[in-house]
């Protein structure tokens, strides 16, 4: 893995990742994206930019590049994005499109692992995200809150306190990420609870009026 400048790339740098700044000396970002396509050079890349707006992201997107992250979300975050591109389970190939699912104001990143809601990322978690993945996966259909628990870490995983201790944690984990949602779209009601059961989502049609959520 290595940060790959316009000079590495000149001197044939070997590397199996690319982090590009949207800002660079010699070129922007999206310039050494190019050039790398015109010199057949197929590393999954990645621009690291303090630069935010979605339609900075979507150009990214649009041009090739596997993922955006923001500066500000940290080291921690942008080492966690780069292991998930390298982990084998998770390859992508450089000359495709990172493969999208659209469901409704949802849009769903999987190869990494990302959430736009209205064209905004959710900025969620990678267990954050496989909740959310989980309940979409199936709409309207009852998710319980082992299968929640199950999907965040591996099934058979004891936390919590008492046989049925983990539906606290499912329930302090939904509500983090509807608080997410809710931050960039008030009216946001796709996540229904159904008592002492689990969770659905709700696209737009089945939410109908919507009622409030606990």
């Amino acid at each position: 893995m290595g940060l790959l400048s316009s000079t590495a790339l000149s001197n044939g740098i070997e590397a199996k990742i690319a982090l590009l700044d949207w800002t660079l000396p010699e070129m922007s970002g999206l310039e050494l994206l190019g050039a790398l396509k015109e010199r057949r050079i197929g590393l999954p890349v990645v621009f690291l930019t303090g630069h935010s707006k979605v339609e900075r992201e979507l150009q990214a997107l649009d041009r090739g590049a596997v993922d955006f992250v923001d500066k500000a979300r940290g080291t921690d975050i942008l080492v966690h994005r780069l292991r998930v591109l390298l982990d084998g389970h998770r390859q992508i190939s450089a000359a495709a499109m990172p493969e999208i699912e659209h469901h409704g104001k949802l849009v769903l990143y999987l190869s990494m692992a990302r959430a736009l809601w209205l064209e905004q990322d959710v900025s969620l978690t990678i267990t954050e995200y496989k909740v959310v993945a989980l309940l979409v996966s199936s709409k309207a259909s009852l998710h319980t809150y082992r299968a929640i628990y199950d999907a965040a870490h591996y099934t058979g995983f004891v936390a919590g306190n008492g046989e049925h201790g983990y539906t606290t944690n499912v329930r302090s984990l939904v509500k983090r990420i509807r608080r997410k949602f809710l931050a960039m779209d008030p009216g946001f009601s796709a996540i229904k609870n159904v008592p002492s059961l689990g969770y659905t989502w709700l696209d737009d049609q089945a939410r109908g009026a919507g009622e409030p959520l606990p």
